[in-house]
């Protein structure tokens, strides 16, 4: 005879679904992994149905597992709700995990994120600054900021702001290599950028509409941050956003005024949680940061 279902278990059904690991799961609800792998064994003795598959790179729901997703998150939001409006502080509770970009995770959101966390003490912000984008689809995180909006209807694309990038180096490196006139003299000098599998996005390849050769990028890697050190200790240029630059005064713009880039944030949500009371908040919170520090990425 099946057991009657227990709340318990979707918490931990909903951690597997949305971190796609034990591991993580337990980490997120401050358990084990055992522990976590028990409670979904007995969800999927309750129902009879096999909600997960098995791999070695993680869990993936199963079709049974996805038709219990949305209940289960449905039920989240319920319950996420009462608990809010029975707080005394009717602070946001729980965690939500933000996917954004390096430059606007590291630069921008991570120094203003703390009168959030202040007002809402029992509230966890998880920032991802991995490059590639984690999958809103698969409940990988619940906001996402890029370059990029989505095609996929089930969710929700805004334009956040849209910002600039210039072509960065020292002083002392424009002194010592070649004259630059023009941007066609780009080509003979060396850059720092992105490892080449790693430009997952047009709107990330920099280097090659400036008709940079990717032999002259010979310091690659996967972070803005480390593409800009590399700039400031004099041995390349890079691309930069003009407000990250702008947190190291040994760089200068090359040709700013002919070689100036544009490109947007976006800031994407699952439409199915646009009413989620802290995803809203949340994203109002974001809107009125950039809002408030328009002029920094107009620089």
């Amino acid at each position: 005879m099946k057991r009657s279902l227990d709340w318990r278990n979707l918490q931990f059904f909903l951690a597997v679904a949305r971190s796609g690991s034990l591991s993580e799961a337990g980490r997120l609800l401050g358990v084990d992994h055992a522990t976590v792998g028990r409670h979904i064994v007995s969800l999927e003795t309750s129902i009879g149905k096999t909600l997960f598959e098995r791999h070695l790179r993680g869990y993936a729901l199963t079709r049974y597992g996805e038709d219990l997703l949305s209940t289960a998150e449905a039920m989240d939001r319920e319950a996420t709700q009462v608990a809010q409006a029975s707080s005394p502080l009717h602070g946001l509770t729980g965690t939500i995990r933000i996917n954004a970009l390096e430059g606007f995770a590291n630069f921008f959101l991570a120094a203003r994120i703390g009168p959030l966390l202040v007002d809402n003490p029992a509230l966890t912000i998880e920032i991802l600054t991995i490059q590639q984008i984690v999958a809103l689809s698969r409940r990988q995180a619940d906001i996402a900021i890029t370059v990029t909006p989505s095609e996929d209807d089930r969710f929700v694309c805004e334009k956040l702001t849209p910002y600039y990038l210039c072509v960065y180096a020292t002083q002392a490196y424009l002194d010592r290599e070649k004259l630059i006139k023009k941007p066609d003299d780009f080509s003979s000098h060396l850059f720092s950028g992105y490892v080449d599998e790693m430009i997952f996005m047009r709107e990330l390849d920099y280097l090659e509409s400036l008709g940079v050769s990717r032999k002259m990028v010979r310091i690659q890697n996967s972070s803005v941050q480390a593409q800009m050190e590399a700039a400031c200790s004099g041995l390349c240029m890079a691309v930069l956003p003009t407000f990250v630059a702008a947190t190291r005064p040994e760089l200068v713009p090359v040709l700013p005024e002919q070689v100036r880039l544009k490109r947007h944030y976006w800031l994407i949500t699952r439409e199915e949680e646009q009413k989620t009371l802290r995803i809203h908040q949340l994203c109002n919170f974001i809107r009125q940061a950039v809002q408030e520090n328009q002029q920094q990425f107009a620089l």
